[in-house]
């Protein structure tokens, strides 16, 4: 049962690590809530995330020395999973069994993508949320975009109702890799840049198409046809120099995952009309920074947005010596030129919007737009776009067979 309770709502975090660190920055421009309690299984990492809750002012924020600990806390209302993909299928369960055996005052948990490694996982997120009575949010941060929201709302308002509803999504995220060696195994992350990246492109792609006010489950999921590539990781310079910055785990000669993945879904709206969603993934594209491309095309208008077409732009000489950072973008890649800077990283890439939907939602007993059941069939989707790239077939929908179905490179 959803209750309403408009005190502050009260959050606990299950991990320190860079995700983490976008939504406390997220936090600072959100209302009503608090960071009261953090854990993480390296205790400088916690201790080091609670000071920096206490220095932002949205504490007092405790570092737990285990997650039963956080979970049991009096002064917790509401997780948020954070941690490793491999992990969050045992911290749900942990959270399931302190709520229904009344350790535990967590009335809701919200958790980052993917929801699980394969289908398997997140079907049982969701079976556990739902047994112990939470509401649920799966943290999407890219339907919250700003550009995404204002975009959506446009077309919807002034372009479908006299020409008609979109019918092509595009959606492109590409950057250089990632920041921590667990994204690179793909038995721990549960793929490569398809499973790291590929949930977000489906999901705003999906999210664009779906009518405003509309469940997503309007539009029926017909087909799915992907491939995946091999580009620059997995070749012998670079699988040293990955091993040699993320450690001797990752082996990218020995066992590559994926760093370039496309795919190609096909909806049916309610009247039957067809629909696609188009998009590409990439840990091999060497820019100035993390680029994201979208655009949704209907009738007799198309709507695009880039974001590294900024509007604030600096050109550093060749005789300034900088260090290297991610001051101007995230996964920046250079010091020098012309270099665009995205001055509000965590609203333009959605992570204030989700946050504030999410704390307004659980606060006054809300059911999110986005929730553990978008984040199953997220990867649902995912699943079957692994699954066309090792056969080589457009995979129809439903296919039972997704069900049991572990990716390559996650095997």
């Amino acid at each position: 049962m959803q209750i309403e309770d408009p005190r502050p709502l009260r959050i606990g975090f299950v991990g320190s690590g860079f995700i983490a660190d976008f939504h406390l920055e997220a936090f600072r421009s959100v209302r009503h809530v608090r960071i009261t309690g953090v854990y993480s299984r390296t205790p400088e990492r916690r201790q080091a995330f609670a000071a920096a809750v206490d220095a932002a002012e949205l504490g007092p924020c405790r570092a737990h020395d285990s997650l039963e600990a956080l979970l049991c806390a009096d002064d917790v209302d509401a997780l948020w999973i954070l941690s490793p993909n491999d992990t969050r299928l045992e911290v749900m369960q942990g959270l399931h069994d302190a709520v229904t055996a009344g350790r535990s005052p967590i009335r809701a948990v919200a958790c980052e993508k993917p929801l699980g490694r394969n289908l398997a996982e997140a079907r049982r997120m969701v079976e556990l949320a739902k047994d112990a009575g939470l509401m649920t949010g799966y943290l999407e941060n890219q339907v919250f975009s700003t550009a995404v929201e204002r975009g959506k709302d446009i077309v919807w308002r002034r372009a479908a109702p006299g020409a008609g509803r979109p019918y092509l999504a595009r959606a492109a995220e590409e950057h250089s890799g990632p920041h921590a060696p667990w994204f690179w195994k793909g038995d721990q992350q549960g793929g490569g840049v398809m499973s790291d990246m590929m949930c977000h492109s489906v999901e705003v792609g999906r999210y664009l198409l779906t009518a405003p006010g509309a469940q997503r489950s309007s539009l029926k999921l017909v087909s799915a046809q992907g491939s995946v590539g091999h580009l620059k990781w997995s070749r012998p310079p670079y699988a040293d120099v990955l091993r040699k910055s993320m450690g001797d785990g990752v082996d990218l000669a020995a066992r590559p995952v994926e760093d370039f993945a496309r795919a190609t879904l096909t909806f049916e709206d309610q009247t039957g009309a067809p629909l696609i969603v188009e998009a590409s993934t990439s840990w091999a594209y060497v820019g100035a920074g993390l680029r994201i491309d979208l655009a949704l095309l209907g009738p007799e208008y198309a709507m695009e947005f880039s974001s590294l077409n900024t509007g604030l732009k600096v050109f550093l000489s060749r005789a300034i010596g900088s260090t290297q950072g991610e001051d101007l973008v995230e996964k920046q890649n250079a010091e020098q030129g012309l270099m665009p800077v995205v001055v509000d990283e965590a609203g333009l890439y959605g992570y204030i919007g989700e946050n504030r939907h999410f704390v307004d939602c659980f606060r006054h007993g809300r059911t999110p737009i986005e929730t553990f059941e978008d984040g199953l069939e997220v990867v649902r989707m995912v699943m079957a776009l692994y699954k066309s790239a090792e056969t080589g077939a457009t995979v129809q929908f439903p296919d039972d067979s997704l069900d049991s179905y572990i990716p390559v490179p996650a095997r």
